[in-house]
């Protein structure tokens, strides 16, 4: 690994991975770097109140520095405040979680949530994560409003998920994960049981811009309603379809008025090599 940009992103994206803190030769090692360069890394970012370590061990941990600018960022954008009273009302309804991804060029992002389960199994998944697409209801969704050779060429990209790494039914094949986003396309909407964890289930539907279609341009983002497979079975997710695509078509009207929203329709309509490049 080369470059100091680089470095710096590889280790707050390590760190952030492990709250517990990782010492500078754990992350030197994992990252392939001197541990010179490491810990010179480390004390600039630390400088720069990014980065601290622990009274304990001295490991390093992450500040919520981070955390703080996407908080802004999010707030900034108006996407929690247009988006949240829809997600509520759906997560209210169903008694499930539901969520709200955004298209970001070539990677589905989860910014906001509802949890709709007051009791019971729940499903609290962590936020601002990039949603797998070989093997998420969302993934399959989003993938579903794009060209077919677009939607191959992300898949690549990110990696095919396998059943060890996620859940029993994950697709492990190229050909595996076309079929299911063709009948997301089919249907408008995309079922997933057990593909991304064990005992998880969840349905998504694309949220495409007014005056635009699925197949076309792409869709800006995704809403999800997920929870564990024991209660949502394939019969309630069925049932849930209307008010999750009626949701989605909230949120579609309300994204005109949201910068957030406006960047992922500007990157949903990038032709293949600008794609590509990015």
């Amino acid at each position: 690994m080369s470059g100091v940009m680089e470095r710096t992103l590889a280790i707050l994206e390590r760190l952030a991975a492990d709250v517990g803190g990782v010492p500078v030769a754990v992350l030197a090692d994992e990252l392939g770097m001197p541990r010179s360069a490491a810990h010179r890394l480390l004390a600039e970012l630390a400088d720069n109140g990014y980065v601290r370590q622990s009274r304990r061990r001295g490991d390093y941990v992450l500040t919520t520095k981070l955390v703080s600018l996407g908080l802004n960022y999010l707030k900034h954008s108006g996407v929690v405040d247009l988006c949240q009273p829809v997600l509520d009302r759906l997560a209210e309804s169903s008694g499930e979680l539901v969520r709200l991804g955004v298209v970001d060029v070539d990677h589905l992002t989860w910014v906001a949530l509802s949890q709709g389960a007051r009791s019971g199994l729940r499903y609290d998944p962590d936020m601002g994560i990039d949603a797998q697409l070989s093997c998420t209801a969302s993934g399959f969704a989003w993938l579903s409003t794009l060209d077919e050779d677009d939607a191959i060429a992300l898949v690549a990209r990110q990696g095919i998920g396998k059943p060890d790494r996620f859940g029993p039914n994950a697709p492990t094949s190229m050909s595996a994960v076309v079929k299911a986003v063709r009948q997301a396309g089919r249907q408008g909407f995309a079922i997933a049981s057990e593909s991304y964890a064990r005992g998880l289930s969840a349905v998504s539907a694309p949220i495409v811009r007014t005056g635009t279609s699925a197949g076309g341009v792409g869709a800006v983002g995704v809403i999800a309603i997920s929870g564990p497979s024991a209660r949502l079975t394939d019969k309630k997710m069925r049932g849930l379809v209307p008010a999750l695509l009626a949701a989605a078509a909230d949120i579609a009207a309300a994204s005109q008025a949201s910068p957030l929203f406006d960047r992922a329709y500007a990157s949903s309509s990038h032709e293949p090599a600008a794609l590509d490049s990015a």
